[in-house]
């Protein structure tokens, strides 16, 4: 028995909360009007779904290959899927599915997107948008971020099923991203499980995509409990729910051994078809032609997993510029194109992969993924969860927080610090670069023991946030973690509450100069002088952009009374500022 606690009884229980039957009820009803339309992919292909077509192609030893595209005009995606495909098919390379990069607004209800921050991707505002995309070319389309576990869930739902998309996300978002602005999580949880139910209820398979690495998976420091988040994700979706959840990993895994292991371990958790396995794009910290290393590096033992296990994922090549702006039409083909090469080429590196040593920690994953699954989910019986209802579990999970969670049903025994079974590279690899930097200052600054920092990201990217308050403590200053997907409003509540002396934002979705504005309208209507760091990806689609596609906002982030930071360098002459005050 895991001990009750009064913050067990405010946070986790949730009265006002519809049950998940009557939400997954809703969601059947409305299935009467809302029908699987069919689409270019369906009618090329004679099936009746991606699944299908999955099936078709692993049981022909075929692979498949996923582009990701998405300007924020819907006419040029089109054109840019229509040349994208073309141009692979006319080199012989064969395109099986298009992600669809979403604009994060989608996650609000239509009506309420007004005044509401965008980012940089593709926002489809009618069904007709929809309809658009997933016509343009004979190819499964993916609606993957922004659709599901959001306020707009049921609308986004609405739209993507009679445009014929039979695979829709992002499951792992609906732990993590909070819409900003948006006032409670009761409702981006009752339009979740409607949706679900809207899903369920076609006659054809549709995946229920989750990516991990986008979830508290991508948070925990302990691979093993991203395994485990996993098997309760499928538990919610097929045992409760009665869907078919397709998983998504990668953006984190930098280690060949351990991305081939957690593909092995996930193929034994989960036999639905997988979506794709996502690019490594942490290690494209390079420019242009140069990340082609990095991409052989994840794509090679992807490519050799796919031939081992029959998963039904897409290989995923990221285009070499992502780490910069949003790739274009050309740097999409050329990596597809490069994917394709090394695909013919992969065969003969089988012999130089030692399967024993991916197998062994494969077992290690599952064991360690079990024994947190079990432990969570009897953990929250214990505390009056009622974890045969979907609706409540998905919402006690995600009150939890991954923090929380990892520390109190990781494996391991209770009550003792926990060692990670398999230490997460992104913590590793963020830990060592902060310590290598802080010792190139010469280590901790007595002068700065004095000073406290209150730092927070403005969307759900956690690891710059994670780096850079690694660093800054080493430097010696107090951090004070004023979360993810804060709002500016808030991020300045707590700096004043804690009586910080610097307000550091990490900032990645394309909202900077938004961000800042508003951290900086908080400070002054709060008569605060408080100095304010901005750091991440740096950029914005401009009001008045013909491109569509994000600029560098670094001059307007200073101008508006902000330091924009490409390097935690330009933080040590304020540092040393505010110590000799």
């Amino acid at each position: 028995m895991l001990e009750d606690t009064s913050w067990h009884a405010k946070m986790l229980a949730a009265p006002e909360l519809a049950t998940g039957d009557e939400l997954l009820a809703r969601g059947r009803a409305e299935a009467q009007s809302i029908k699987l339309g069919t689409n270019a992919f369906l009618r090329d292909k004679r099936v009746a779904s991606e699944t299908e077509y999955k099936r078709r192609l692993t049981s022909e030893g075929r692979m498949m290959q996923h582009a990701h595209i998405g300007f924020r005009d819907v006419g040029r995606t089109v054109d840019a899927m229509r040349e994208v495909h073309d141009t692979c098919a006319a080199t012989g390379v064969r395109i099986d599915r298009f992600g669809i990069t979403l604009d994060w607004s989608m996650g609000y209800p239509a009506e309420a997107r007004e005044g509401k921050p965008n980012g940089t991707g593709i926002i489809l505002s009618s069904p007709e948008d929809f309809g658009q995309i997933t016509n343009a070319v004979p190819v499964a389309t993916h609606f993957g971020d922004f659709m599901l576990g959001f306020p707009g869930s049921l609308e986004n739902a609405r739209g993507a099923i009679a445009a014929g998309a039979t695979s829709l996300g992002n499951l792992g978002q609906y732990f993590t991203f909070r819409m900003p602005y948006w006032p409670d999580d009761i409702s981006p949880t009752e339009a979740t499980v409607q949706a679900m139910g809207l899903i369920v209820e076609q006659e054809a398979e549709i995946l229920i995509h989750s990516n991990l690495d986008d979830g508290f998976a991508g948070m925990f420091v302990d691979t093993a409990c991203g395994l485990g988040m996993a098997i309760v994700e499928k538990y919610i979706i097929e045992t409760l729910i009665g869907g078919k959840l397709a998983h998504c990993f990668g953006n984190h895994f930098s280690d060949p051994v351990t991305r081939m292991a957690f593909h092995g371990a996930l193929t034994r958790v989960n036999d639905t078809p997988g979506t794709m396995i996502y690019g490594n794009t942490v290690s494209y910290q390079s420019k242009g032609e140069v990340n082609y290393a990095s991409l052989a590096t994840y794509l090679l033992p992807d490519i050799l997993s796919l031939r081992r296990w029959k998963s039904g994922h897409a290989i995923n090549p990221v285009p070499v510029t992502e780490n910069e702006r949003i790739p274009d039409t050309d740097e999409i083909i050329a990596a597809q194109q490069f994917a394709a090469r090394l695909t013919e080429l992969a065969e003969p590196y089988e012999r130089l992969t030692n399967w024993d040593e991916v197998d062994a920690l494969s077992d290690r994953l599952v064991e360690g993924g079990q024994a947190f699954a079990d432990n969570m989910l009897s953990g929250l019986a214990d505390w009056g969860v009622d974890c045969q209802d979907p609706a409540a579990l998905m919402l006690a999970v995600r009150r939890m927080g991954a923090r929380r969670l990892e520390d109190t049903f990781g494996p391991g025994e209770p009550g003792v610090k926990r060692r990670p079974l398999v230490h997460a590279e992104w913590a590793l690899e963020l830990e060592r670069k902060a310590e290598i930097w802080v010792a190139g200052q010469g280590g901790a600054n007595p002068a700065y023991a004095g000073l406290t920092v209150c730092i927070a990201s403005s969307d759900v990217h956690e690891h710059g946030k994670h780096y850079v308050a690694r660093a800054l403590e080493g430097l010696g200053l107090t951090v004070v973690d004023a979360g993810a997907s804060t709002d500016a409003e808030d991020l300045v509540a707590c700096a004043l509450e804690t009586g910080a002396d610097i307000l550091a934002i990490s900032t990645y979705n394309g909202v900077a100069l938004d961000y800042t504005r508003r951290t900086m309208a908080a400070l002054e209507a709060a008569r605060s002088d408080l100095p304010v760091i901005v750091g991440g990806r740096l950029n914005q689609i401009g009001t008045q952009s013909n491109s569509g596609l994000p600029v560098d906002v670094s001059e307007e982030i200073d101008a508006a009374g902000a330091l924009a930071c490409d390097s935690l360098d330009m933080v040590l002459p304020l540092l040393d500022r505010l110590s000799d005050g």
